[in-house]
């Protein structure tokens, strides 16, 4: 994702702005959206995040549970996190630009940390600097617990995207009143999910956002308007052009786990190869494990460290005469550390408030049939099956899916229409080696032949 540092490129795009006025099992798990890296977003520990600036203030806003109904349950509040930075302000009397940034599904505090696009920029536009945390995640809990609220079904209910993009209009409204900056102009930033958030915000509140940097949303990646081999692909094409015979050792080491699985003591052999930290049950944990850290080094293969390169130097640089697998593991070593163990379970923790709140919002609304493919990928086949899915998340919550209603409620077919009749000053900002470039690299093509004819 390409929010962290990359502040240049941006500029010119927001100065044109302003100027303007899991379900495991058989299946693999969904690689997870967020503009950090999981693994970046762990070393951020508490100490760093409460070391923050003094210049970033918290306040916390009086939402309304549900912005669209009149039940008396509806007039429920609860209090959502926002953050502000006022260091750089050119005041209301000058209209200098707000630049508002959305939470998405995690803790705000790790944005704050590590997202540095907002105050890279502030000083150039005197931007006031606003960071709003996404309700169910971080301290914007319903119900006082994520626990409480997430085993509510009627409170889990008000859990979507199109409660949070109106909770970030409320705030947005509220902030404009207190500083008295009617005629500042609003700009909206997300990464991902939160880019997703920002593009919609343009569609569906135009009078509250002037503009929208939706940065690495692929807001096509549903109802079938992508390929579901199109993330896996593109993670397959990121590691042939590094390294083909890292590619060619990663492409040969399923069927070799499941070689040395099928044997009597395989399990434990496997285990003791990859330093487990819990004895393997399956060897599917362990494909899933390493299926998840050739994903997230794809994703997040920005500089300086660029960790695919890494990951391949690990693969490639093993001693001579290294076995397949053990050529792996070097790879393991290489992103992850020389740890004493591996936990199977790094990217599918149950205690953690990224995979529990995503979870439920991949099986109501944000269902992105995300699958494996054959052909040349690198990975062993392994389908999207809606159905599958759609029972896994019946047994998990009690509901179906909504598969068609990202399409329904903000558009994706006859996009080019809708942005043509609709929509302006979203930029949609991606790198092609990212694998959700599959699911917007089609919206900037539209985009930019928009402003061409």
């Amino acid at each position: 994702m390409d929010l962290v540092r990359h502040p240049f490129h941006h500029q010119l795009l927001l100065f044109s702005l302003i100027s303007l006025s899991y379900v495991s099992g058989t299946q693999f798990s969904l690689p997870r959206l967020g503009a950090l890296r999981r693994t970046i977003r762990n070393k951020l520990d508490i100490e760093s995040i409460s070391s923050l600036s003094k210049d970033f203030k918290t306040f916390f806003y009086s939402q309304t549970l549900d912005h669209f109904n009149y039940k008396p349950e509806s007039f429920t509040s609860f209090q959502q996190r926002y953050v502000i930075n006022s260091k750089y302000w050119g005041g209301a009397n000058t209209s200098s630009p707000i630049l508002v940034y959305f939470g998405a599904e995690e803790s705000l505090d790790y944005d704050l940390s590590g997202i540095g696009f907002l105050t890279d920029n502030a000083p150039r536009f005197k931007a006031l600097l606003v960071y709003i945390e996404h309700r169910f995640y971080g301290k914007s809990i319903p119900c006082g617990s994520r626990e409480a609220a997430l085993r509510n079904a009627s409170i889990r209910g008000y859990f979507t995207s199109a409660q949070a993009i109106a909770d970030y209009a409320a705030v947005i409204l509220h902030i404009k009143k207190t500083f008295f900056a009617k005629n500042s102009p609003v700009i909206v930033i997300g990464g991902s999910y939160g880019g997703m958030l920002a593009a919609w915000f343009r569609l569906k509140y135009p009078h509250v956002a002037l503009g929208a940097l939706a940065s690495s949303a692929p807001i096509l990646y549903f109802d079938e308007l992508a390929p579901h081999v199109g993330y896996y692909a593109i993670v397959t094409k990121d590691f042939k052009e590094t390294s083909e015979s890292c590619y060619e050792t990663i492409r040969k080491s399923w069927d070799e786990i499941d070689k040395v699985a099928s044997k009597s003591n395989g399990l434990s052999i496997l285990s003791m190869k990859f330093k487990t930290c819990e004895k393997l049950k399956r060897s599917f944990d362990l494909k899933d494990f390493l299926d998840s850290i050739y994903s997230e080094v794809a994703q997040y293969d920005h500089p300086p460290s660029y960790p695919l390169n890494i990951i391949c130097r690990g693969i490639d640089g093993a001693p001579k005469g290294t076995d397949i697998l053990g050529r792996i593991f070097a790879g393991v070593v290489a992103y992850m550390g020389n740890n004493s163990c591996y936990d199977m379970n790094e990217f599918n923790r149950p205690n953690d408030e990224t995979y529990i709140g995503w979870r439920w919002q991949t099986c109501s609304e944000m269902v992105m049939p995300i699958g494996h493919e054959n052909n040349d990928s690198m990975f062993p086949p392994s389908p999207f099956n809606l159905t599958k899915f759609i029972r896994k998340c019946k047994s998990l919550f009690g509901v179906r899916p909504r598969p068609h209603w990202v399409t329904t409620y903000y558009g994706g077919h006859d996009l080019k229409l809708i942005l043509h009749r609709f929509a302006s000053n979203i930029i949609f900002s991606n790198g092609l080696r990212d694998p959700y470039s599959s699911g917007y690299w089609r919206t900037y093509q539209i985009v930019l032949l928009r402003y061409i004819q």
